[in-house]
This record gives C-alpha cells, structure tokens and sequence, in this order.
C-alpha cells in the first residue's frame, strides 16, 4: 500500500497521516496506483458536480466542479502545462529547458492556462447530466494512465530532474496495469463510449509527448503533467461530441 500512499500523495492535496518525503523515483514506482487515485478524484467530481448543478446554472456548476477539480491536485499538472507552453519560445532544447525551470509563468503559459480552462468548463457545462457526472467519474482516472506509457516509450530529456527519476522508477508492468484499470473503469462508467475516451485520451498524451521529445530531445516531469491535462481535455471533448451525436 506504500505505492498507493505515495501517489495519493503526490497527485492530490488530500492529507495523509504519517511521514510525506519521497522522491521522484518513489513516485515512478506508484505510477500502477495512479488510476486508482484518479477514480478517487472523480468520485469527489461527481459528488460536487451532483450538488452544484442542483443549486446552480450549468455554467455556474461547471465552473465550480472544474475548480474543485483543480484545487484538490493542487494545480500541479496546470504548472507543468504551463511551463510546457513557455518553452516553446526557446531558440533550442537547453534553452527550452532553462525556460521551463522558472517558475515565472511567461505570456505563453498564461494564455494558454486561460484557453485550456475555458475549454474545460464549457467541455463540462454542455455535457447532457445523465452523462456529465459519469464522464467525470473516469476521465481523471484515464488521464493519469499515461505517465506510465510515456515513461516507458520516451527518453528522459535530462540525466537528472523529475523525468528520468520518475521513468527509473516506473517498472515495466506499470503501463499495462495503470491502462488496464483505466479501460475498466471507463468501460464501466461509458461503456463502450468508455474506450474512445481512453483511447482519444492516450492518443492525446501520446501526441503531446511525441511533440514536445522533438523540441527537448525527451520528456521533464513538466511534459508528464502537462499530459495528464491535455489527456483529460481531449477526453471531456470526446464525451461532448458523442453525446452530441446522440442528440
């Protein structure tokens, strides 16, 4: 149960009796709980989107489940998204990595937070109800399936840093366990609307990563996180078209 611990931990801002230091590499090694974890988290989205869209609009409710939903991570995956974002301005790799270690956010990264997050709420306020809290549910669980991919199918950028720690750490049964949980979890709650939400959430992961190893020659513990809000945003708009197209 340590990897579970550790994952709660590290993803959440839920607080857990005990000693809290671990490394990067510790984390790596709890990457197989992080669906659990994620299941955990859209089990209070549901929660708090059921009582929010009872006492107020769609657009109001959206707005204050995707608050929750970023407060109790922490805004620890927006960060790296952000930072991801002001790299791109570099003229080469280090210099896209000395930018991504500031922790100023650039007019890049500000924008960008500002965009994604539009998109989000507006993802959520216009998913059909019966649908909403289900989608919730389970995409938090398929977007945090991927570090565990990305880890095992992309190099590390740096020797040292967040990245190669955690990809040292990640064993080689932990993408296809983390997978694994996510495709039940998401068949349960969608059923088979459930697998192209994981699929378009991995192919998203996947593209982002695949980017971002072209600009940095591998992947930070930045572009994991990022991943994980760039999967869960691709996965919002899926649910939204196929319910759109049930209509």
């Amino acid at each position: 149960m340590t990897g579970l611990i550790v994952a709660v931990r590290y993803l959440t801002i839920v607080p857990l009796p005990g000693r809290a230091p671990y490394g990067a590499e510790a984390v790596g090694r709890a990457a197989p709980w992080f669906p659990a974890v994620g299941l955990g988290i859209g089990v209070v989205l549901a929660v708090v989107e059921r009582g929010t869209s009872v006492l107020f609009p769609s657009l109001l409710a959206a707005l204050l489940t995707v608050t929750a939903w970023k407060l109790l991570t922490g805004g620890l995956h927006l960060d790296g998204l952000a930072d991801c974002l002001d790299g791109l301005v570099g003229r080469d790799a280090a210099h896209r990595l000395a930018i991504m270690g500031d922790s100023r956010i650039g007019a890049f990264g500000a924008i960008g937070l500002i965009l994604f997050l539009l998109l989000e709420i507006a993802a959520v306020a216009e998913l059909p109800p019966d649908v909403r809290w289900r989608a919730l549910l389970v995409i938090p669980a398929a977007a945090r399936a991927t570090p565990a991919l990305l880890a095992r199918l992309f190099p590390a950028a740096k020797a040292e840093g967040h990245g190669a720690a955690f990809r040292a750490g990640a064993r080689a049964v932990a993408a296809p366990v983390a997978l694994a949980l996510a495709l039940v979890a998401a068949a349960a709650a969608l059923g088979p609307a459930g697998l192209l939400v994981t699929a378009a959430a991995l192919a998203a992961a996947l593209a982002l990563a695949w980017f971002m190893v072209s600009r940095l020659a591998g992947i930070t513990g930045d572009v994991l996180g990022a991943a994980i809000e760039v999967a869960e945003l691709a996965a919002l708009l899926t649910v939204s078209a196929w319910a759109h197209a049930r209509l």
